[in-house]
């Protein structure tokens, strides 16, 4: 038999597996488009909303994570959610203007807190949540703000904690369970399949490549995170004591004798709540309507209480708002990690984020920019271009306001640092002014299987950062020059900003993180305020008069984005969240989709152009 012939089946195999594949693809996005194409005939065809009867109750069912910003547009989303990445967000700012006008409606009589798919925010935006609600209750002149659950986790209880009554049904559980970070460590995986990740840093504390070089946290990085944590626990404990009316100490104890009382009352963990007034009822679901009905109104078919729910009422709002291109506040959101060239909304690119405070700092109409922060960092050289666009629009005459959300620290600090007036909540997570680069290799894993490398070069740095060979010690020094060049970089501009020498940043830098608090003590911060207060504070700069009106500097999605965020923008976001939800075999579990994550990125830690490595100012943190 010849070769031709022998190998014909395997060609057979390909060009039917080849055909299958295709038509898979083409199945999945007709079937995507099929789903948009629905969503646009269903939205043409829909009348304008029905105007809202009296006695209405608003349903607050937050969906998803509390967000500065939507993490790109809905086509972006669509395609997000078929690879897997759940998009479920909603945006803080959307939540302020709907309890603001719930509490000003006298169609809506009360409000129903559903936090069933929520998933939160860090402990600063959780902060601005439960103050908007606390708002809500103080403005709209005695309406209800109930919260109804079928159990709490600690996030979600934070809020309900702002309620005038929580509910839970009979077999929930409230489970609050502190701060805290454990990471996977990867040294000995490396030593075996010989891979080395060769992490350079300035920094005691700069422990964002600790993982990747260790097998456990280092004594520094447990006396960092246990003075961050314990500082952040505490803040939780006391405001959720404080809403609850319950001792000093009452959540400690609760969670200390968790496992006696739970089995003293057989494992009624609802009745457990209930004693410990973390509650104020326990009901079915006909129960928890029947109330909301007391309180509110029948719907039409009389089977369950009248509601608007918070997605379409925010529709209403935002059809109802006044223009605001003559706002003379302007704020630009700087949320994700930093990259250098352009990002999507929800991330921060230097070029894309650059381009919006550039933008308006050219506009007449505006008079003072508001940069809200919430990024961990990322690349050195992206930092510099956006706080270096904040310092010529402050030399333009603009006042900036720095407003620190949950997390600004390492580059999202370094950002800050050209403004007027930077503020964080107390329980914003920021400082990590250090600086760290990799250059990973895999020449011992290569000799394992066994494949060798080999060539020629003109120079010792010709393939200096290729993988497969070595890592060269001047490769490691160089690299280690340009990180200390870094670090001094950000120490100098940061004493420059806070004014104080480089000697004061370093003794509060080496890479450490600080809660808001700690940061304001330390002098790395103006004061600790809310966003609202950062917007009063640009308006005072500026000297504006009243409350201004604001306009968030964003970057305008395509002509089909528009489209579908127009008409059922969700409807496609949930349908490619189906599709992905029927097609997927398994979801992995958390621990294994960190490592992933961790393991991915050290893959594409490749050096920029014109660089021996990418220097980083990231802190590898995030918001608890």
């Amino acid at each position: 038999m010849g070769l031709k012939s022998a190998l014909a089946p395997v060609g057979r195999l390909l060009v039917r597996l080849w055909g299958w594949l295709d038509s898979s693809r083409r199945f999945v996005f007709n079937l995507i488009w099929l789903l948009i194409l629905v969503a646009l005939v269903s939205a043409v065809l829909r009348s304008g909303p029905k105007p809202l009867e009296d006695k209405t109750t608003l349903v607050l069912n937050l969906q998803g994570r509390l967000v500065e910003q939507h993490a790109g547009d809905a086509r972006e989303r669509a395609m997000a959610e078929l690879q897997g990445q759940s998009t479920a967000s909603v945006q803080l700012r959307d939540v302020f203007k709907v309890l603001e006008a719930a509490a000003k409606d006298s169609k809506i009589s009360q409000v129903l807190l559903d936090l069933s798919a929520y998933q939160g925010a860090g402990p600063a935006n959780q902060g601005e949540l439960v103050a908007a609600l606390e708002r809500f209750r103080k403005d709209s002149g005695g309406k209800k703000l109930l919260a109804y659950g079928e159990g709490y986790e600690q996030r979600g209880y934070q809020v309900a904690s702002a309620a005038d009554a929580i509910y839970m049904h009979p077999m929930g559980a409230v489970v609050p369970m502190g701060y805290g970070r454990f990471r996977n460590y990867y040294k000995d995986l490396f030593e075996r399949v010989g891979v080395s990740a060769n992490v350079l840093r300035v920094g005691k504390y700069k422990n964002f490549g600790e993982p990747y070089f260790a097998n456990g946290p280092s004594e520094a990085t447990l006396e960092s995170e246990a003075y961050l944590y314990g500082e952040l626990w505490q803040r939780y404990s006391d405001g959720v004591e404080a809403a609850r009316k319950m001792d000093k100490g009452a959540l400690k104890a609760y969670i200390d004798t968790l496992p006696e009382r739970a089995s003293a009352l057989k494992g009624d963990f609802a009745k457990l709540a209930l004693e410990a007034k973390l509650v104020d009822g326990v009901k079915t679901r006909d129960e928890m309507r029947a109330l909301l009905i007391e309180g509110g109104a029948k719907d039409e078919k009389g089977h369950s209480f009248r509601r608007v729910e918070f997605k379409d009422y925010l529709a209403r709002v935002q059809a109802d708002a006044p223009s605001v291109a003559d706002a003379p506040l302007a704020v630009v959101v700087a949320e994700g990690g930093i990259s250098d060239g352009s990002a999507a909304p929800g991330s921060v690119g230097g070029d894309s984020t650059a381009a919006l405070i550039r933008e308006a700092r050219e506009n007449d109409k505006v008079k003072a920019l508001v940069l809200r922060v919430n990024s961990p960092g990322g690349s050195a050289l992206a930092s510099e271009i956006i706080r270096r666009e904040l310092e010529l629009t402050r030399k333009a005459g603009k006042p900036v306001v720095v407003s620190m959300g949950d997390v600004a620290a390492s580059g999202g600090y370094w950002i800050s640092m050209s403004a007027d007036t930077v503020m964080a909540d107390p329980v914003t997570i920021t400082g990590s002014i250090g600086v760290f680069g990799m250059l990973p290799t895999a020449d011992k894993l290569l000799a394992k299987l066994p494949v060798h490398v080999g060539g020629y070069g003109t120079t010792w740095l010709t393939g200096a950062g290729d993988p497969r060979r070595p890592f060269d010690p001047r490769v490691g020094q160089a690299i280690q020059a340009g990180i200390a060049y870094i670090y001094d970089e950000f120490t100098t501009k940061a004493a420059a900003a806070r004014k104080t020498t480089p000697e004061a940043i370093d003794a509060v830098a080496q890479g450490r993180v600080w809660t808001g608090a700690q940061a304001l003590e330390r002098k790395l911060i103006d004061r600790t305020g809310s966003f609202a207060d950062a917007v009063a504070e640009a308006a005072k700069l500026a000297k504006l008069e009243g409350q201004p009106k604001l306009r968030y500097v964003e970057k305008e999605p395509g002509r089909l984005a528009r489209m579908l965020e127009q008409f059922g923008g969700d409807t496609a976001v949930a349908g490619a969240a189906w599709v992905r939800h029927v097609l997927a075999a398994s979801h992995w579990p958390a621990p294994l989709q960190q490592a992933q994550r961790e393991l991915l990125w050290l893959s594409e830690a490749k050096p920029q152009a014109g660089h021996l490595a990418t220097l980083h100012v990231h802190c590898l943190c995030e918001a608890p």
